[in-house]
């Protein structure tokens, strides 16, 4: 059931690796990082005690201790959620209890609201007795998701230094820790199509239907646009898997990793999908059944759907609405603004007040990532001063410890990630000795010494935020925000920003906000510029660029017409071989 139209997305390891325990009883979805399995232990020791639960340690000498520790962490969640659930749903209705704050967190439109206002406004006796039998039954919690970036799959080794079979390499065992957890949920692939790993589904029979072609757990997948779609959802319907979810996120105008597209919007995508949503869902309906019936498993009498949201640079009620009715989506994630709920999301008091002071110059697309993909990032962040003050010092890269994005094997036989300091001082000496002239030099150091460590980095916040010490004394805090985040400052209540996304308060800051669109744009006219810069081919992204212009200004869009008109006279200006 649901009943909020938006959710909260992943951020980071730690940022959203306990919020179901926060908004899931007021029916709130948001989506759990499950790839660092020592952080989801420390939580889970964390949150047992609170609970009053007994916390046994999985320890790592246990060879499926990355499993086990993610399905136990799972499954307390899904127990503490199920308590409050049954807590709330068992209050009286009254002024400024749990049961009430559901149903004023929910959106106007929601028939459940309108039964509560009813309720509210009702004279004691039979018929609000009778309206709050009905609420009660309404009560259900958000979904407790998971994510597992497809990319982070290193294989592991055993303590003689054996490599284990696949099925204990980090995305496998961390799909297998939430396929035997208790959930009824989703897992929300992310970072593009990983075959292994899909194939691994296969061996969890709740990723297929029951005999009521129910799903016990599902699958999301995480696109940047509808051929990723299509391609993906044939891929695991090939194998009898349905894709229950298609999560478009905005190439450039989100959190964490960025994927642009060759200059593809939002928007045209959107509008692709809106188009062949129908046709698509059919399709895979057909290859389904057919691996469905191969397999001996139920098949599907019609498609079982496929629910479509968005996310990635909104911050209105006005573009929430809009989403929602333009492109019938069926819900809008919002990141980014939570960083600065803390009710909901874990960010230190130190990384918090340096969000409520920063500008939009501090927020950069980043080479910080050691897999080599744009990284939104924080300049003020104490991970950023961290990593500059280890070059002014001449010791540059990180020491690596847990190494989850370790996948470098220019210089040693075993990876090492290329933000360690391992990596970072030979592959510096090695620069030294060529005869690069000095700006060249000066431009691939800068580009080594980018790199940064995010197995720590974004696993901080969550410790400093519950008063643990992090591991190996390394406390600075990576964070990496959308760039929309330039137009929030001020830290909020739950209640503050559910008001906000529907349209019932405002918490953006002052300054002048264009719309996401126009935004979206501007990211994408500098990122095409710095593309143009390396001597890369920009034809084909700055002529898609100009389709988008053209389809945002068909659109008509209250306030974009001269922010538009500007962007495609830049893009215009351009030289002719890159526009011609």
């Amino acid at each position: 059931m649901q009943l909020h139209t938006f959710h909260i997305p992943v951020m980071g390891l730690g940022y959203t690796i306990d919020t179901p325990l926060n908004v899931a009883r007021f029916g709130i979805s948001s989506v759990v990082s499950i790839i660092e399995d020592d952080l989801v232990e420390q939580m889970r020791a964390v949150h047992a005690q609170r609970q009053g639960e007994v916390y046994v340690p999985i320890p790592k000498a246990d060879v499926d201790h990355r499993a086990r520790r993610i399905t136990a962490y799972l499954n307390l969640l899904h127990r503490t959620v199920q308590r409050q659930v049954a807590s709330l749903r068992a209050a009286a209705f009254d002024t400024g209890s749990e049961i009430d704050r559901y149903f004023e967190l929910l959106p106007a439109s929601s028939p459940a609201r309108g039964l509560f206002d009813r309720m509210r406004w009702s004279p004691a006796g039979h018929e609000r007795s009778a309206l709050q039998r009905a609420l009660r039954d309404h009560v259900a919690a958000g979904a407790i998701d998971v994510n597992i970036m497809t990319k982070c799959d290193r294989i592991n080794y055993d303590g003689a230094g054996a490599a284990l079979p696949a099925e204990y390499a980090d995305a496998h065992a961390a799909l297998r820790g939430f396929a035997q957890s208790d959930l009824s949920s989703s897992v929300v692939f992310s970072a593009g199509l990983n075959p292994r790993l899909y194939t691994y589904c296969e061996s969890f029979p709740d990723f297929f239907p029951d005999a009521e072609g129910r799903l016990r757990k599902k699958i999301t997948l995480k696109v940047s646009d509808y051929r990723s779609a299509a391609v993906q959802g044939r891929v695991l319907a090939k194998k009898g898997l349905w894709v229950s979810e298609f999560r478009i996120e905005s190439g450039l105008n989100c959190g964490g990793h960025a994927f642009p597209t060759d200059g593809v919007l939002l928007g045209p995508i959107l509008e692709e999908f809106r188009n062949e949503r129908a046709a698509l869902a059919a399709q895979l309906l057909g290859v389904c059944n057919r691996a469905l019936g191969a397999k001996g498993y139920p098949t599907f009498p019609d498609a079982p759907g496929t629910k479509l949201t968005v996310q990635g640079g909104v911050g209105t009620a006005a573009e929430h609405a809009f989403l929602m009715e333009r492109y019938g989506v069926d819900g809008v994630g919002w990141g980014s603004p939570f960083l600065l709920v803390p009710e909901a999301t874990n960010v230190d008091d130190a990384t918090l007040r340096e969000l409520t002071a920063a500008t939009p110059d501090d927020y950069v697309l980043s080479d910080a990532s050691p897999l080599g993909v744009p990284f939104n990032n924080f300049r003020r962040s104490s991970s950023e001063a961290q990593r500059n003050r280890r070059i002014r010092e001449g010791r540059p890269g990180s020491p690596c410890y847990k190494g989850f994005l370790a996948f470098n094997t220019e210089f040693t036989p075993a990876p090492i990630c290329t933000a360690s300091r391992q990596y970072q001082h030979a592959k510096l000496k090695q620069l030294r000795t060529h005869t690069t002239p000095d700006e060249a030099l000066s431009d691939e150091t800068e580009t080594v010494t980018a790199k940064d460590c995010l197995c720590e980095g974004l696993g901080a916040a969550v410790l400093l935020k519950h008063g643990l010490r992090p591991a190996n004394g390394l406390s600075a805090v990576t964070i990496c925000p959308g760039p929309n985040l330039a137009y929030f400052s001020r830290v909020s209540s739950l209640r503050e920003m559910v008001d906000h996304i529907y349209g019932r308060g405002n918490v953006l800051n002052d300054r002048p906000r264009p719309h996401m669109f126009v935004n979206e744009l501007t990211l994408y006219v500098d990122y095409l510029k710095r593309q143009q810069a390396k001597g890369r081919d920009v034809r084909t992204f700055a002529a898609n660029l100009l389709d988008g212009i053209a389809y945002c200004e068909s659109l008509d869009l209250p306030g974009t017409a001269e922010p538009l008109a500007a962007i495609a006279r830049e893009v215009a200006d351009l030289p002719a071989s890159i526009v011609g």
